[in-house]
């Protein structure tokens, strides 16, 4: 019988570039973003496909609430349509949705949508389709050792593990496990505060190609790499 191939129990992805493939085209930057979340849904798709049980995608950044106003606004109206028309796709597909981040920054009704697509959605098994919405990897660690520091003692914060502390993160109260791999988009070599604590033994893939352009077949390729790694976390 031939060797099942490694494959990730769970994905990161920062979907970086729509509005640089935009801007090549000679589009304005919604136009980038139209094409942005139709890939989201292409992503979710090979997820089920190779049967990887979690998917973390970025979004939105804390720091993209100082875009302009006309396009918070566009991507707002982006992650309402996600959540009040396509929830009822993901469902029929199996997925779990989860919201991860400072979602007290966003509006009521957007709230409310999260807070409902979260609880419909929770007993579904075939992938949990996380988006870090509003989201600050360091914004996620503090917030942590806030809710912490108001529910532990001192002693009981002195004697504190690794494992534990990861419990109380964004993902670990969702049940999400670290990425052990992430994937960029758009050329840059960076993490941009996305997963700051959970990313420390990820597996890294950094690609040229603007998100709107990334396609089944580099996801395969950079599957197979992943398989051919050696993963030591540190040992």
């Amino acid at each position: 019988m031939a060797e099942e191939i490694k494959k990730p129990v769970c994905v990161g992805m920062i979907m970086d570039g729509n509005r640089r493939w935009a801007k090549q085209r000679g589009l304005d930057s919604f136009e980038g973003h139209k094409m942005g979340y139709s890939k989201v849904k292409d992503a979710v798709d090979w997820c089920l496909k190779e049967k990887i049980p979690n998917l973390i995608l970025y979004a939105f950044s804390i720091e993209n609430w100082k875009r302009s106003k006309d396009e918070v606004s566009y991507l707002m109206g982006i992650i309402n349509m996600m959540i009040s028309k396509d929830i009822s796709s993901l469902k029929k597909k199996g997925i779990r949705v989860s919201f991860i981040g400072e979602l007290s920054m966003a509006e009521e009704d957007i709230r409310e949508l999260i807070k409902k697509a979260e609880t419909e959605s929770k007993e579904l098994k075939k992938l949990h389709l996380v988006i870090a919405f509003s989201y600050g990897g360091r914004r996620e660690i503090l917030n942590t050792v806030k809710e912490i520091s108001k529910i532990k003692s001192k002693e009981e914060i002195e004697n504190l593990s690794e494992e534990e502390f990861s419990k109380f993160l964004w993902t670990g109260s969702i049940g999400v496990p670290d990425p052990d791999l992430i994937i960029r988009t758009g050329g840059e070599m960076r993490l941009s505060n996305f997963l700051t604590w959970q990313s420390t033994y990820s597996e890294l893939f950094f690609l040229k190609m603007y998100w709107p352009d990334f396609n089944y077949e580099e996801f395969k390729k950079i599957l197979e790499e992943f398989a051919l790694r050696d993963r030591r976390f540190g040992q």
